[in-house]
C-alpha cells in the first residue's frame, strides 16, 4: 500500500502536467493548485495508513531539496544583473515593500495566525520576492505547519488571480495618474525566448542524458546540504541545509556546461508539484478551513499594500508604469505569467525586465525570507 502510494505521489504531476496541455481550462486553473487539491482529498478521505507521515516528510523535504538546484541551474546570474537600472531599482523597491508589508503584518496579524506568525511573515517575503519554489523551500527549511502552508499558498492562489485582473485591466490607467509612461527603446522580444512550461522533447536523447547529469548533480548537493544533520540541531540543520543547496545551486549556474543543459527549469517544477501532492496530503481539512479565512485576508492585506507601497516608492524615483507593474508581477506572481501582463499592457519590450527581474527573485528570496522571518521572531517585544 505504502508503495503504491509512493509511487502515485511521483507520476501523479506526469498526468496533471498532460491534462492542462490537454485542456485549457485546467491549464488555466494551474499544475500546482490541481496538485494540491488531489493531496487534500487524498490525505482526508482516509485511505492513507497509519504513521505514512514517517514516508510523507522525507519524501516532501527530498522533492524540495531536488527542485531547488535543479530550477537555479539555468540560471545567468552575471549576464541578467546588467539590467537596466530603472528595472532593477523598481523591483528593489517591490523587495522593500514587501518585507516592509511583511513586518507590519506580522503585528496586525499574529494574534489571529498564532506563534507560526513570523514563519508565514518570511514566507510572503519569499514568495512575492520570488515564487513557489522559495515559499517551498522557507516552509520547509522553517518547519511550518502544514495547513498553515496550504491555507497560505491556497488564499495567495486567490488573490493572485484578482491582483493580475486588476493590474490586466485598469492598473495601467490608475497607475498613469502618478507615474510617468513607458519610453519605448523600440526592441523586441520573442515570445518563445522564455518557456517555462514546455516539457516537448525531454525524453529525446540529447536532452534525457544531460538532464540525468543534472539530476544527479542535484542529488549530491542534496547529500552536502543533507550534511547539516551531522553538525546542527534539527530546527537549525533544515535551515542551513536549504541555504546550503540554494547557494550550491545558484553557484553551479556559473558553470556554462551546467547551465546549458536544457529543461533543468521543467524538471525541477516537476519536483515541486509533487512536493505539492504531498504537503497538501499532509493538511488537515477541517483545519484549513477555519483557519482560510483569516489567511485570505492575511494574504489580501500583504499583496496590495505591497502594491501601493511599490507605486508610491516609484512615483518619488519616477519610474514609468509599466515597469512598475511587470516588476510588480516578477515579484508577486513570478516570471512565467510576466509574458501574459506584457500582452495585455500591449508592451513586449518589458517582457525582458520582468522575467530577469523574477529570475533575481528567485535567487534572493529564499535568503530574504528566512532572514526576516528570524529577525521577527527574535525581536524582543
Amino acid at each position: 500500500m505504502a508503495i503504491g502510494l509512493v509511487i502515485f505521489f511521483l507520476l501523479f504531476p506526469a498526468l496533471v502536467i498532460y491534462l492542462c496541455r490537454k485542456f485549457s481550462f485546467l491549464d488555466k486553473i494551474g499544475a500546482v493548485v490541481i496538485c494540491y487539491i488531489a493531496g487534500a482529498l487524498i490525505g482526508n478521505v482516509g485511505i492513507l495508513p497509519a504513521g505514512f507521515d514517517k514516508v510523507q516528510n522525507p519524501l516532501m523535504l527530498v522533492n524540495i531539496c531536488l527542485a531547488l538546484p535543479l530550477m537555479f541551474f539555468s540560471l545567468d546570474v552575471r549576464r541578467w544583473t546588467r539590467l537596466a537600472g530603472k528595472s532593477i531599482l523598481s523591483f528593489a523597491l517591490q523587495a522593500l515593500s514587501i518585507v516592509t508589508v511583511s513586518t507590519a503584518g506580522y503585528f496586525i496579524f499574529m494574534s489571529y495566525v498564532g506563534p507560526e506568525t513570523w514563519k508565514i511573515a518570511g514566507m510572503f517575503v519569499g514568495v512575492y520576492t520570488g515564487g513557489t519554489v522559495n515559499l517551498g523551500a522557507i516552509a520547509t527549511a522553517l518547519q511550518t505547519d502544514r495547513t498553515l502552508y496550504l491555507a497560505a499558498h491556497t488564499s495567495d492562489v486567490v488573490v493572485s488571480a484578482v491582483y493580475l485582473l486588476f493590474l490586466m485591466t485598469i492598473g495601467q490607467k490608475i497607475f498613469l495618474k502618478v507615474l510617468p509612461p513607458f519610453k519605448t527603446a523600440g526592441l523586441d522580444t520573442p515570445e518563445e525566448t522564455f518557456n517555462f512550461d514546455s516539457y516537448e522533447g525531454i525524453f529525446k536523447k540529447d536532452i534525457a542524458i544531460p538532464l540525468l547529469g543534472a539530476l544527479g548533480l542535484s542529488v549530491l548537493i542534496f547529500i552536502i546540504g543533507g550534511l547539516a544533520f551531522l553538525v546542527f540541531s534539527e530546527d537549525t540543520a533544515f535551515v542551513v541545509s536549504i541555504l546550503v543547496i540554494a547557494t550550491l545551486g545558484i553557484v553551479f549556474s556559473f558553470i556554462p556546461k551546467v547551465r546549458n543543459i536544457r529543461m533543468t527549469y521543467q524538471l525541477g517544477y516537476y519536483f515541486i508539484l509533487v512536493f505539492s501532492l504531498v504537503v497538501s496530503s499532509m493538511a488537515n481539512i477541517n483545519r484549513l478551513v477555519t483557519t482560510a479565512p483569516i489567511m485570505l485576508v492575511y494574504v489580501t492585506f500583504t499583496i496590495f499594500i505591497c502594491l501601493v507601497l511599490h507605486v508610491m516608492f516609484s512615483s518619488f524615483l519616477k519610474i514609468d508604469a509599466d515597469t512598475v507593474i511587470i516588476t510588480s508581477v516578477a515579484g508577486i506572481c513570478s516570471p512565467p505569467l510576466v509574458p501574459m501582463v506584457a500582452s495585455a499592457l500591449k508592451n513586449r519590450e518589458i517582457v525582458i525586465t520582468g522575467v530577469v527581474t523574477g529570475i533575481i527573485g528567485w535567487v534572493v528570496g529564499t535568503y530574504l525570507g528566512i532572514g526576516v522571518a528570524y529577525i521577527l521572531h527574535n525581536l524582543p517585544f
